[in-house]
């Protein structure tokens, strides 16, 4: 997987962000949270364009683990007709990294969110640690979608 410039630039600007004080914060949070959004929706086209390349049974056995209630809460043989072959196990790591990716996405919105109700610098340095967290988690659960694809055959070209 190539690392994407947006998600580079956004990074750099976070770890700079956690340095600033107060009023640098204000008048640049909306500048943090613009370098946010586009280094997130570099990285969502960069994972649709990927799976977008998966066979149809790749596609249904996401959409399988994604539709069941059970998977979330971990219950016994929740997916007892997806464990066997490695192709599967391979959709399995994939469905956990997004959903890992998707709940740091959340949680480093919602820490931004307060940081700018409680006017916290501190807050907001907390969540450019999370924002970065979240794109490194995100950045994984591409290699996953990508090492599927890798396993029906198909090349993984890079995502433009």
């Amino acid at each position: 997987m190539r690392k994407l410039e947006e998600v580079q630039e956004a990074k750099q600007l976070m770890r700079e962000a956690m340095e600033w004080s107060s009023l640098k914060w204000l008048w640049e949070k909306q500048r943090v949270r613009q370098t946010a959004d586009i280094a997130n929706a570099a990285l969502d086209r960069q994972e649709r364009s990927i799976k977008a390349k998966w066979t149809d049974d790749c596609k249904a056995m996401y959409r399988r683990m994604s539709g069941k209630q059970q998977w979330e809460s971990g219950a016994p043989g929740a997916f007892a007709e997806v464990v066997n072959s490695q192709l599967q196990l391979l959709i399995e790591k994939t469905f956990k990294a997004d959903h890992a990716a998707k709940h740091a996405k959340e949680v480093a919105e919602d820490t931004f969110d307060e940081a700018e109700r409680r006017m916290s610098t501190d807050l907001a340095r907390e969540g450019c640690k999370k924002a970065i967290r979240s794109w490194e988690l995100h950045e994984k659960a591409i290699r996953e979608a990508q090492a599927v694809l890798e396993e029906t055959g198909k090349p993984a070209t890079p995502a433009a």
